[in-house]
This record gives C-alpha cells, structure tokens and sequence, in this order.
C-alpha cells in the first residue's frame, strides 16, 4: 500500500493534512506577494481592497442586492438617529451585513476553488458563512427595529 501523499500547497487535498514530520518544507525566501510596508504597503491594500469591492459587485449577486438596500437605509439613519452614537450604530449595523457577506463570498470562492463537488466539509464551511449573514441580517433588523420604535413612540 502507498504511503499518502505529503501536504503541500502543490497538492491541495481534503484527505491529506500537515503532520510533524512533513517532507514539505516552508521556503525561507519571503513571499512575492507580501509588500514590503510603508506608503507602498498601504498603497497596495487599498488597491486590493477596491479590487476585492468591484469582484464582489461584479460576481456577488447577495452582496450586491445587500448594497442596494444599504443605499436606501443609511440616509435614514440621520432621521432615525438622534445623535452621532445612534447614527453610527444604524450605520454600523448595515456595515456589518456587508462585512460579513463579503467573508462569506471569500470562503465560497475559496470552496468552489478547491472542488465544485459535493463535499461535507465545503458545504458545512458555505452553511457557516450563510448563518454568519443570517444573523448580521438579524441583528441588523433589530438595531433598526428598535430605533423605528423608539422614534415613533413620543417621549415625554
């Protein structure tokens, strides 16, 4: 019987993990893609930043029906919101959505990147990240529940 194959990112698989003794070895030149820090640092994480935004647009059809509906809630939180505090937690509360839709899109493309098979590992990691959005969602819907209420109710 041959023995398993070592783990190396050359031959990502869902059955082979990294052990103590792996024949894989870490190189010790640094990565290519890692910047080197200082203004060219920051300069390129925006740009990866505006990158990651437009692929979501693009290919994300939640994240963009979740932006949409950003668009037409946040003016209303300068209504909703009696101070910058209440205002910034309405806003933060739909950031929040779109934060985690974002987390969420990055491991299916991830999952799908590895196998568009049926596997139960991937499609647990797809259901973690879809409950992730549930309950941002939900509580998104609370925050702004709560403040509708709190508006319509006449204080005294």
């Amino acid at each position: 019987m041959a023995s398993p194959t070592p783990f190396c990112i050359n031959s990502l698989s869902l059955t082979n993990f990294p052990s103590l003794d792996d024949s894989c070895h870490v190189s010790s030149h640094p990565s290519p893609y890692k910047s080197k820090g200082g203004l060219s640092r920051l300069s390129a994480a925006l740009g990866y930043s505006w990158k990651g935004l437009k692929a979501a647009v693009r290919y994300e059809a939640a994240f963009r029906q979740e932006l949409a509906v950003a668009a037409i809630l946040l003016p209303f939180a300068f209504f909703l919101g009696r101070s910058a505090i209440e205002v910034l937690a309405l806003f933060g509360s739909i950031i929040l959505v779109l934060v985690v839709e974002l987390l969420n899109s990055a491991v299916e493309a991830v999952a799908d990147a590895v196998s568009l098979e049926d596997h139960p590992l991937l499609g647990r990691a797809k259901d973690l990240g879809s409950a992730a959005v549930f309950l941002a969602v939900a509580f998104a819907f609370a925050v702004w529940l709560t403040f509708i209420v709190l508006r319509l109710i006449p204080t005294t």
